[in-house]
């Protein structure tokens, strides 16, 4: 009876996605009876409340989005070296927030979403060999490859659990081989994207950055917004379970398909971008399964299941690789037990420990319950 009361609970919030919406802050009718004579004279008990903002979430949000505008500026003040390597952490930030999107809300392990990086900066190539603005390229491709994730959603999110992990894997090495046949890429020698060098290096620069800078607050703010809809009720009833959601009325492969979407054109912007920083692109690099270890790390160690969570990961993986990047297999040695640790010891992630302990929330995707206070009069 307890178990069958625990699995009941973890789906009465999704319900509401079916009821009428609620306001920010909504009171709870009824939370138990009071007895004659339980408080004292001239006290008055208040209900608990269902919040979604606090005051500290608010100037959460409002200091990140100063702190991005302030980003955009910084090109301006700023060293060429440290330019790119912030370039570089918006990159990590694209990769972790989708993947958390896609494993932590929806449930899907993946370990093929190299697929999308790599033909995201192989689609760019393609276009840019074809005579499209390399930079316009960048977001056509991303757009191509999102399309292209469609058919293959059809097939692979009728898969679960290791299948679909196993299954995305089999996509991202398949994919590998056929751009390893295009002849313009001449197998694992690669080609290089000649068609930024028509742009200075200082031009280069900046346009990259702006467009990674931009690239990741715009999908950030897309899953916040979309993790804060009813889909993201439903992506996370999906998760706990997918025959319960179904039964209250959710439309699984619908909403599986749009958060597998959307992780696959994050993805495709990110290889696109990595393309422009790096202009040569070799098949075996981008198509490496060491990229979706990067984002399992940065999600990990961040808080799986939190949004705060990637953005924390995203910053310990640059900081990592920033000091010991340069060691080579021990670097890649030291990244493991870093997971290994962080898996043992705070399997909820940095973020998701500090939720725990604390109750903080600085970007809130939910509601929270705030209890009632009993208050002399």
């Amino acid at each position: 009876m307890p178990a069958l009361c625990g699995t009941a609970a973890r789906f009465v919030p999704f319900l509401f996605v079916f009821a009428e919406p609620m306001n920010a802050k909504t009171t709870v009718s009824h939370v138990g009876t009071i007895k004659p004579g339980q408080l004292d004279e001239g006290t008055r008990s208040h209900a608990p409340t269902i919040q979604r903002w606090s005051p500290v979430s608010r100037a959460s949000v409002a200091g990140l989005i100063l702190g991005q505008c302030a980003l955009a500026l910084a090109p301006f003040f700023l060293e060429p070296g440290l330019v790119d390597r912030l370039t570089t952490l918006y990159i990590y930030g694209i990769l972790a927030l989708m993947w958390n999107a896609l494993v932590g809300y929806a449930g899907l392990v993946s370990v093929g979403h190299q697929a999308f990086f790599g033909l995201g900066a192989y689609a760019t190539v393609r276009l840019a060999n074809a005579g499209v603005n390399p930079y316009l390229a960048l977001f056509v491709a991303a757009v191509l490859i999102a399309m292209l994730s469609l058919p293959i959603s059809a097939f692979m999110l009728r898969l679960r659990g290791g299948e679909f992990a196993i299954g995305m894997w089999v996509v991202a090495a398949l994919s590998h081989l056929l751009v390893n046949l295009d002849t313009l890429v001449q197998g694992e020698t690669g080609t290089s994207l000649i068609a930024l060098q028509q742009y200075a290096s200082h031009d280069r620069r900046l346009y990259t950055y702006w467009l990674a800078l931009g690239a990741m607050a715009g999908l950030g703010w897309c899953v916040f917004g979309l993790l804060r809809s009813r889909t993201g009720n439903a992506l996370r009833a999906i998760r706990d379970s997918e025959e319960a959601a179904a039964s209250i009325g959710v439309r699984v492969l619908p909403t599986k398909r749009l958060i597998f979407v959307l992780s696959a054109f994050g993805c495709a912007m990110a290889g696109a971008l990595w393309l422009a920083t790096s202009i040569t692109f070799q098949p075996k690099t981008y198509f490496s399964v060491q990229w979706t270890a990067y984002m399992l790390f940065m999600v990990l160690v961040g808080g799986i299941g939190t949004y705060e969570g990637p953005i924390i990961g995203a910053l310990v993986f640059f900081t990592v690789e920033t000091l010991f990047g340069a060691a080579g297999v021990a670097y890649l040695i030291g990244l493991g037990v870093i997971a290994v640790t962080f898996a043992l010891v705070l399997p909820k992630g940095i973020w998701g420990a500090v939720e725990a302990k604390f109750g903080l929330q600085l970007l809130p995707v939910g509601y929270r319950v705030r209890r009632g206070e009993t208050r002399q009069e």
